[in-house]
């Protein structure tokens, strides 16, 4: 745990301390920002508060009172509920502003972790909570060198998977062999498992046709697809190192089996494509002029030119999500729809760029990963998709 980088940062946003609780290890922002084992017995409620410049305190069950210990700071032991709610305020009471995994509203779901009850407690106090979002980025979402490496590899092994899944694809339809969307998902499991690589059993999308135009479909047998000349296919494929401390890899390409895509199929592409291409370009500007550029702000850049082109209400998600150790992490989102996230794109994030369009039977997707890194340089690994592969 980065004690004085909490701190520091506490100050900067204008608290008086962070507030981390947990109960059955329900809250893995806490886990991660703490780094604490999340392995551990935890059947009794746990705090830990970190003022903003004094020594941090640990609450823990006395049946469990070993649970915070490679925690820095004092230890309080509690049994009844009663003790529990006396030390807590007691703990509390210099504080007045307190950071928790809260966010008003929900506007930022993945931080709202933090029960209603508990936050109903801690204002039963008179204290007034701050949501954490911003401080969640930089100790949960921050990724090192050492984690760009990992996401750096892993991205060029994907793009090598897809490069066999074309001549996969191409062959079963030369030598009239039959394959169906779970024999490429299969496929693709199979090479992430020769190249030690993991998706976490979120199995990839491989989506033929009709198929394509749920953003979200989900590969199954009552469900599945034969591929065939001239039919459309969309894969969008997520994957890091099976090690602690990997970092994902996402995108999204768009393929066709023949040699001419339809002109339709053409037209959506190159809307989605270059919408994609806007949002990495109003990134880099704002990065270049040493300008701050939020979540929210990317994701309207980019869907205001799929508006323009008459497609907005079939672009139906955001244009992107963090990245982390899970595909989708804890930073910020570039969203404007499904919330406003109006959290500031840090150095050290990752995350995707990926519009696209819903026009049934057709749907078409394009992503790029973008890592910031600490100079403010913008980063894609691999090839980004100009045009519909042919195959």
């Amino acid at each position: 745990m980065k004690l004085l980088e909490i701190q520091n940062n506490i100050n900067k946003y204008g608290g008086d301390g962070w507030l981390f609780c947990d109960f059955h290890n329900r809250d893995k922002i806490s886990y991660s920002v703490l780094n604490i084992d999340t392995n551990k017995l935890t059947t009794r409620r746990w705090y830990y508060f970190i003022p903003a410049n004094s020594e941090p305190i640990k609450i823990v069950h006395i049946i469990e009172e070993s649970r915070l210990d490679e925690l820095p700071g004092q230890k309080i032991c509690y049994s009844g509920w009663q003790e529990l709610l006396n030390i807590l305020q007691s703990v509390l009471a210099n504080a007045q502003k307190i950071f928790m995994q809260y966010s008003p509203n929900n506007n930022i779901p993945t931080i709202s972790t933090v029960d209603g009850g508990t936050i109903d407690l801690i204002r039963g106090f008179n204290k007034e909570i701050l949501s954490s979002a911003d401080l969640v980025q930089f100790f949960s979402s921050s990724i090192d060198e050492q984690g760009f490496e990992s996401h750096k590899k892993t991205g060029l092994i994907i793009h090598d998977i897809l490069k066999d899944i074309v001549k996969y694809v191409r062959n079963a339809i030369n030598r009239n062999i039959s394959i169906s969307e779970l024999d490429i998902q299969y496929e693709i499991l199979s090479a992430f498992e020769k190249n030690h690589l993991t998706c976490d059993n979120i199995n990839p999308m491989v989506a033929i046709n009709d198929h394509a135009a749920n953003p979200h479909f989900e590969n199954s047998k009552s469900n599945n697809y034969k591929i065939n000349e001239n039919d459309r296919l969309l894969i969008d494929l997520w994957a890091r190192e099976n090690m602690k401390g990997s970092i994902y890899y996402d995108i999204t390409w768009c393929f066709y089996i023949g040699n001419n895509p339809p002109i339709d199929y053409i037209k959506l592409f190159t809307i989605v494509r270059d919408s994609r291409k806007i949002g990495k370009k109003f990134i880099e500007d704002r990065l270049k002029q040493d300008e701050e550029v939020k979540g929210y702000e990317v994701d309207d850049i980019c869907r205001q030119h799929i508006k323009a082109n008459g497609y907005g209400k079939y672009f139906t998600h955001r244009t992107g999500h963090s990245i982390g150790t899970f595909v989708h992490g804890d930073g910020v989102n570039i969203d404007n729809l499904e919330t406003k996230d109006d959290r500031q794109i840090i150095p050290s994030s990752c995350f995707s760029i990926e519009p696209g369009i819903y026009f049934s039977p057709i749907g078409v997707r394009s992503e790029i990963n973008i890592y910031i890194s600490q100079d403010k340089e913008l980063f894609v690994v691999g090839p980004e998709q100009e045009k519909i592969v042919c195959i």
